[in-house]
Parts: C-alpha cells; sequence; structure tokens
C-alpha cells in the first residue's frame, strides 16, 4: 500500500500511539471529529485513527500516547481498550 509523503503509517501510529482504544462505529457514526475536538483537545489523540471489524461488527480506533488518556477516553464513552497486535493481517 502507499502512502502519501507526510502521511502516518500505521507503523508509526502503533510506536508511537500504542495505547488504543475502540468505539461500535455506530456510537460514533457523523461525531468522530467532533469527538476528537472536544474531548480530546487535551489529550494525547493521534490525528489519525483507523477501523477494524470483529464478529459482524466495526468498529473506530482512537490511538494515544499517554495510557492515562487513553482510559480517560475509555471510560467516558464506554469503548474497550484494541490491542494494535490484534489487527487482522488484510481484510476482515
Amino acid at each position: 500500500m502507499m502512502r502519501r509523503k507526510g502521511e502516518l503509517s500505521r507503523r508509526m501510529i502503533e510506536r508511537d500511539w500504542p495505547h488504543q482504544v475502540a468505539l461500535r462505529a455506530d456510537q460514533v457514526r457523523g461525531k468522530s471529529s467532533e469527538i476528537k475536538d472536544e474531548f480530546c483537545r487535551e489529550l494525547s489523540v493521534c490525528p489519525r485513527g483507523h477501523s477494524v471489524r470483529r464478529d459482524g461488527i466495526d468498529y473506530v480506533v482512537f490511538c494515544f500516547s499517554n495510557p492515562a488518556h487513553a482510559d480517560l477516553f475509555r471510560e467516558h464513552f464506554g469503548g474497550e481498550r484494541f490491542d494494535p497486535e490484534d489487527r487482522s493481517k488484510g481484510r476482515g
């Protein structure tokens, strides 16, 4: 997969923002940027997240460099910790 110059790669995100929280996509659909702008203004959130699909459910994953920020976000929105190692390789 190609990326543009200056674009964050998956490896860069996993290295610099390893503390990740997954929210069901239906919880953030249409509100993703609003959530990041308002709640995460002072948190160590990555400017780029990603999505995953588990057991037929889509999730949006928010990535943080500070574990306390990830826990605060998770507690506020009811998400769950996501380990980057669990990210599937390829489709699905």
